[in-house]
């Protein structure tokens, strides 16, 4: 990657994070450890690989990207309002009444948005649904998914990870946020996921795993994934959660938590 591509991703990356720490900031409270973990990935897919058009979000060759890990909603919004999906007004609006940006991604109300988020372990089977659908179509879209480590306990990640193996979905690229923290403590300590490379690969997958925070390597395992024929692709995103909001970084009660106006204000320079 030349020096200009990845200054400008790197400089976007910061801006989008202090985004969404101001959207989470103007409700008060709001899932902000997992949101800052996969805003670097979020930022090379929009920013530099992914086929999209914010003035047609719903072309049909677009492709899509799928945030199983619903809670990191407000990375996604972060990144479609800068992209122009939708009024920047919005991004003040976050989970209050009539909202269009309710606390997980929906489809229905957000532009830009590809598929619905809720409960964990159902955004993976879409994203499959989706990549069968267009191997079907001759759609030459790639299908992007984020799903979380914690998520990865639900055992429908597995059913979704299975078919996509067998069916040999070279259009599926997984990213897998590992920042080792869930809800309730390490996933290590709860479930463990480890070793997270070998069991995709024993499902038939072709797997990476880099640093999540370094926008190159993640580049670079993308473009590995796209020129793989025959195999879905897993990329292992070892991160830190909370990455990049001084506040929350690598805090294992950073999932939700309350984040008072004086606070984001400080953290992202912005005052009125």
């Amino acid at each position: 990657m030349d020096k200009t591509k990845l200054d400008f991703l790197t400089a976007k990356a910061r801006k989008v994070r202090d985004d969404a720490i101001e959207i989470i900031g103007h409700f008060g409270v709001g899932h902000i450890g997992g949101a800052m973990s996969v805003m670097d990935a979020l930022t090379v897919i929009y920013y530099d690989k992914a086929n999209i058009d914010p003035a047609n979000p719903k072309k049909q060759d677009r492709d899509r990207v799928i945030m199983s890990k619903g809670h990191a909603g407000p990375a996604m919004y972060a990144v479609l309002a800068d992209l122009g999906y939708y009024p920047k007004e919005w991004t003040t609006t976050l989970n209050q009444n009539g909202t269009n940006l309710p606390s997980h991604c929906d489809m229905n109300k957000t532009p830009g948005i590809d598929m619905t988020a809720g409960s964990l372990g159902q955004g993976l089977s879409a994203a499959v649904g989706m990549a069968l659908a267009a191997k079907m179509d001759g759609n030459p879209a790639t299908i992007y998914c984020f799903i979380g480590d914690g998520e990865a306990q639900e055992g429908q990640i597995w059913e979704a990870t299975m078919l996509a193996g067998n069916r040999g979905l070279d259009n599926l690229i997984v990213l897998l946020d590992n920042n080792k923290l869930q809800l309730d403590g390490r996933t290590d300590d709860i479930n463990s996921l480890a070793p997270a490379v070998d069991k995709w690969k024993a499902f038939g997958f072709f797997t990476q795993e880099v640093d999540g925070h370094d926008i190159e390597a993640i580049s670079d395992a993308i473009d590995n994934a796209k020129a793989q024929k025959g195999k879905a692709s897993m990329i292992v995103l070892n991160t830190i959660k909370g990455y990049g909001a001084s506040f929350t970084e690598g805090l294992a009660n950073c999932h939700s938590m309350s984040i008072p106006e004086e606070l984001w204000r400080k953290e992202t320079g912005r005052y009125e």
